[in-house]
């Protein structure tokens, strides 16, 4: 599966009501379009195809902890694909390993289960990249969504992959549940 393009975004939340936090929140995304090999077709064995898309959760990865400035400091994550025409939402499904691992390790210690979104659309479709805590799913000040389109894509054929990650929490987030000094990531929940 060849790269076609990649693209990259990041963001960094200095306010959202009530006083200026003392540290900006701060996520990025990047996103990848590759060829999808079984557009138009049905294939049985989809699992091997996870290991051709390895060195592309790498690279992709590498390149958003670069974004962030560095390993230190990312507590939050996700991952995302949409399949073009042709492509089913069984295809978006090789991302899972690819992209979810990559990340858990460049991260090291993350525990926490890799949120996921997967869908099938056209060109200019949104989607939403969820974002949860590294190391405990039920942090909830971390729970958030970083929207990703590309006008052009994912066209016929092609399959978007995207990757996010986070530094601190919801500007002012005060839901309660379970902090990140109480997480004690054992088990990727708690």
């Amino acid at each position: 599966m060849p790269t076609g393009q990649m693209t990259s975004r990041q963001e960094t939340i200095h306010h959202e009501n009530g006083p200026p936090p003392e540290t900006p929140r701060r996520r990025a995304a990047i996103v990848a379009v590759v060829a999808n090999p079984f557009a138009g077709t049905w294939q049985e064995d989809l699992q091997s195809a996870m290991d051709n898309l390895k060195p592309l959760g790498l690279a992709m990865t590498d390149e958003l902890i670069g974004l962030l400035g560095g390993v230190e400091g990312i507590d939050g994550y996700g991952k995302a694909a949409l399949a073009g025409e042709g492509g089913e939402l069984e295809h978006t499904a090789l991302w899972h390993v690819p992209g979810g691992y990559s990340m858990r390790e460049r991260l090291g210690e993350a525990r926490a289960i890799v949120p996921s979104a997967m869908k099938v659309g056209g060109p200019g479709t949104p989607i939403d990249i969820p974002l949860g805590h590294i190391n405990a799913a039920y942090v909830r000040s971390h729970f958030d969504a970083m929207e990703v389109r590309l006008a052009d894509a994912p066209r016929a054929g092609e399959i978007m992959f995207a990757l996010a990650m986070s530094r601190g929490p919801r500007i002012h987030d005060r839901m309660g549940g379970l902090t990140v000094d109480e997480v004690t990531g054992e088990d990727g929940l708690r």
